[in-house]
This record gives structure tokens, sequence and C-alpha cells, in this order.
């Protein structure tokens, strides 16, 4: 059969395809490009039912969006796109970079002053600080398996921006020569909370690699497996997130840095954020969700 594709701007006409009912979206997008030149790249295209409707999923097939012969589809150019891993790298090691920088060379920051006797509280922070960016980046690269394969080039810019200035801007004061520790109950306190949610977020990153088969987008209702770590799956659905804002309100603590600590508000806000989109999305897709979960701090939200 023959559909025509329209852009979501203006309807203009990209041109004709032919395609068969069993076509799914991403099969779609290949078949654009390869019959219609001036469509862009399959990455960046958005394919909708409406112009101002919503994205269709990759999976759905032509005939369950009842697509028939002479149909018509719309298309948004989504822009200049830059695959996702390349991002989390850069954003990941771009902090770690920072951080060490002036850890390592507080001259370079803080002239003569640099010299002062440094904290064990500040060597501590760096070594969390250097732990978590290269938990980050290992998992990247080995654990981590992406639903899609670009995001728009701008957040490479957004998200570095947020990443590098707060590393600037906690590495300053918490490497500062005139830093005061707090008590060592209290480092050593955070340091365990801290140890503790890093280990956990790790093992949640590892179970929600388990859920999906390599090379595909299956989705599936995640559940604890035999790590007790992930037994934070039985109150909410992004236990991941949890953790990761465990680990900063940690880490706060045992430096008692003001910036920490905003630096860990405004990440939990945004993970807030995140989490109840995807809790949403969760007991949207499957009927048989688990109800007494919340979406990232249990009993509460």
């Amino acid at each position: 059969m023959e559909i025509e594709i329209l852009a979501t701007s203006g309807s203009k006409s990209f041109g004709k395809c032919k395609v068969k009912p069993q076509t799914t979206v991403t099969e779609l997008k290949d078949i654009i490009k390869s019959q219609i030149k001036k469509a862009p790249h399959p990455d960046r295209q958005s394919i909708r039912l409406e112009a101002r409707g919503k994205p269709v999923k990759d999976t759905e097939t032509l005939q369950s969006l009842g697509i028939r012969d002479g149909s018509k589809l719309y298309l948004k150019d989504l822009g200049p796109q830059i695959g996702w891993k390349t991002v989390f790298l850069a954003e990941y090691a771009g902090p770690l970079a920072v951080y060490l920088l002036f850890y390592q060379r507080p001259q370079l920051i803080y002239g003569a002053d640099a010299s002062l006797p440094i904290s064990t509280t500040t060597h501590i922070a760096a070594a969390c600080w250097s732990v978590h960016y290269v938990k980050r980046l290992m998992e990247t690269i080995f654990v981590h398996r992406f639903s899609h394969n670009t995001m728009p080039i701008r957040n490479l810019f957004k998200n570095c921006s947020y990443y590098w200035g707060f590393a600037a801007y906690v590495a300053y004061h918490v490497n500062h020569p005139l830093f005061t520790s707090p008590c060592a109950v209290q480092v050593f306190a955070g340091l365990a909370a801290f140890l503790l949610c890093e280990l956990g977020n790790f093992s949640i990153h590892v179970n929600l690699r388990n859920l999906r088969p390599p090379g595909s987008k299956v989705r599936k209702i995640p559940r604890p497996d035999g790590n007790p770590l992930t037994s934070l799956f039985n109150f909410v659905s992004c236990p991941n997130y949890t953790y990761e804002i465990g680990a900063w309100v940690s880490f706060s603590v045992m430096t008692q840095c003001i910036p920490a600590f905003l630096f860990a508000i405004a990440g939990g806000w945004q993970m807030a954020v995140w989490a109840l989109g995807k809790h949403r999305n969760y007991r949207k897709e499957f009927s048989d969700y688990p109800k007494g979960r919340k979406a990232i701090f249990p009993f509460v939200l």
C-alpha cells in the first residue's frame, strides 16, 4: 500500500512511500529515508498520526495504528541528534576531571593558601566523588541499554553545563584551604550511607539491564532479584533515583557543605519529576502493575 508523509509544520508533503501493513514504525522510518530523499535521518524522525499529536511508539505496526492505503502520517524533524552514550560519557567525565583539578592542583585555584594541610574529610570526599563518576562511566559503557539511539544535540550542552558547573561549585568549597570538617562521627556515618547508596544504585541498574535482552526494546515490570538491595522495588518504581538522592544527601552530610546540599536538592527535584513520569507510564502500560508502589520515596511520593 502507499501512504503520504506530511510535515507537522505547515502540512507540507515530504512525498509518498510504499509500505506493508505489518511494517513497524521503526521500519517505516528507514523506508521513508530510503524512498524519500529529502526526508531526515531515521534518528531525527518523530512519526505522528496528527500534526499536533503525540509521537507513536516505534514498536507499533501500521496495521495496529489503523493506517490503510492512501492514509497520511505526519513527520516532525527533531533536528541534529547525538548518541545517548556520547552525552552520558561527556556529562560524567567532566565532573570527574573538574573536581580532581580542584583537589590535585589547588594552587591553581586558591594560590599560596593552598599549602595549608588538607583535612581527611577532603580526601574522603574526593574519593567518594571519584567513585561515583567512575561508576557512572563504567555503567554507561558496560551496563546501560538505551531504548533510543540518540537525543537532541542541545542536551549535550545543557547537561554538561549542569554537571560541570555544580562540580566546580562543590569542589571549590570542599577543597578550599579554609574548609572545616564536621566531627568524625558525622563524616563516617555519611561515608557509610554514601557507599551503601552507591552499591544500591548499581544493583538497581544491573537489575534493570537484565530486564531487557540485548538489541531489544522489551519492557517488563521491574521486580527485586536475589540481591537484597533491589528489594526497594517493592516500594517504589524508580529505586535507582532513590539511591542516587540518598548518596548525595549522604555526601552533603559527610562534608557539611551547602553547595553539596544544593546539588542534592536540584538533582532530587529533577529525578522526582522523571520518576513520577515513569511511574505513570508503568501504571498505564501494565494492568497488573503493583498498586502499592510509589514513584520514588516509599509511602510518600
